[in-house]
């Protein structure tokens, strides 16, 4: 039986070895990009590459994801490394699709290059059957979290519940064979190093508003109306004014936008829409932070007379990695790319929807290097693939060697000694019990 380090350098070899087949993958995504649960070509691709490896796959899981699955020579646990199909929606990103305005900007492409490419290491000679367990292959849409009416309507027509992948995943039993989840995310922040150990990651609810006032004719007679645009003007001067109340230990973030201001310059706006994120450090931040935006939301409507209806929609959990976890990873990416290039971040207050799983099951989520820009901006591109992709490979598929070498001890003790958040039942209650839509009329008070 080949040792530990052996086994390592077998998979390293072969990832090397087809390094550039991994890059080329990730580079035909970037010039293919498709926002979430509209994946279809970048999810072609994907079950064919695995089919070529011969990994035996399931296709079309949440609309467009796929699952496959490598067996180790023993028993164990399953380790899922993951990888996200979609992109960003950037119009002025070099990569960006003509027509839609697709871009990859915000490195999936990388994600997904470097699943297969761990895939590929863990398929050299002589490493699976040093292994127990297996190792779960997740290609998941839909992480970015936009394009909230087109998915809302996916919701409504039955096809889709939750507007995520990972709690789509969630939903349909997809991970309720796997025990640990990793997946590695592409940074452009050079204090991060090659290789960045993560902590937190702020949570998120989404909110579709509609203001409803009278129309009239906007210079005849403006008092007989009732300006719409006036109530979402004033809530969001509510919210603004309830901003000195969010603690900055819970690292509140509120940004709404308008996305329908009215119909004509002439009329006086009756119908108004709204969109906006309501994010927190944590899940009691997250609800409290709601209430305030809740309530800024109706007092715009009722100081003009009117109505607002308030859709409030399930989003992310916050993130919560495991440390034992992280350290294994850590290991792997200085012995991948030096001490001196392994950063750590403590907490981001942007969302990402492996917090729902990191409240089932032990998760990491870690940073590769190589990217430049920023992130979700037309600037943001991947320049060395060599560490976006290859070396973040290699530290995912190092990481699986340790946790189901040796027996799977190491990965039978770190499932086995977490203490999960919530269970798969009692998470979907909790999505569930935070999706709703009310209507508020303040036109008779």
């Amino acid at each position: 039986m080949p040792s530990v380090e052996e086994i390592k350098a077998n998979a390293f070899r072969e990832i090397d070895s087809r390094a550039g087949e991994i890059i080329g993958v990730s580079k035909s995504i970037l010039d293919n990009p498709e926002p979430g649960f509209r994946e279809v070509k970048t999810s072609a691709l994907v079950a064919a590459t695995l089919k070529e490896m011969g990994v035996p796959i399931r296709e079309n899981i949440a609309l467009t994801g796929i699952k496959g699955e490598l067996r180790g020579g023993g028993n164990g646990p399953s380790v899922a490394v993951m990888g996200e199909l979609d992109s960003l929606i950037v119009k002025e990103h070099p990569h960006a699709d003509s027509g839609t305005g697709a871009a990859h900007a915000c490195g999936h492409h990388a994600q997904i290059g470097m699943m297969l490419g761990a895939a590929m290491g863990l398929l050299a000679s002589d490493v699976l059957p040093s292994l127990s367990g297996r190792v779960v292959l997740i290609a998941v849409p839909a992480e970015e979290y936009i394009e909230i009416e087109y998915r809302d309507e996916l919701r409504r027509q039955g096809k889709i519940e939750f507007l995520g992948g990972k709690p789509e995943f969630i939903r349909l039993g997809q991970l309720d064979d796997v025990d640990i989840a990793m997946m590695c995310h592409t940074t452009s922040n050079p204090e991060e190093g090659q290789l960045c150990i993560s902590g937190t990651n702020n949570g998120i609810v989404a909110k579709r508003i509609q203001f409803l006032g009278r129309g009239s004719h906007a210079g005849g007679a403006p008092h007989l109306g009732i300006n719409a645009l006036n109530a979402a003007s004033l809530a969001l001067m509510a919210i603004h004014a309830n901003r000195e109340t969010f603690r900055d230990e819970d690292t509140i973030r509120v940004h709404p936008i308008i996305t329908k201001g009215g119909e004509a310059v002439s009329a006086v706006p009756a119908d108004v829409r709204m969109e906006t994120f309501v994010r927190g450090k944590t899940l009691d931040a997250v609800l409290e932070a709601n209430r305030k935006v809740d309530r800024a939301l109706k007092a715009g409507a009722m100081a003009i007379g009117g109505k607002v209806n308030i859709q409030t929609i399930p989003g992310y959990l916050p993130l919560r990695q495991n440390g034992a976890l992280a350290d294994v990873f850590r290991a792997n990416a200085v012995s991948i790319v030096g001490e001196d290039n392994v950063g750590r971040v403590e907490h981001r207050t942007g969302s990402t929807d492996m917090g729902d799983v990191s409240h089932l099951m032990p998760v990491i989520h870690p940073y590769v290097g190589g990217a430049t820009g920023l992130g979700h901006g037309a600037d943001y591109v991947v320049q060395d693939y060599g560490i976006a992709v290859v070396a973040a490979a290699k530290a995912l598929a190092s990481t699986v060697v340790d946790l189901l070498a040796d027996g799977a001890a190491l990965g039978g003790k770190i499932a086995s000694q977490h203490n999960a958040a919530m269970s798969t039942k009692e998470y979907l209650n909790f999505m569930r019990g935070l999706a709703k839509e009310q209507l508020f009329d303040y036109t008779e008070a």
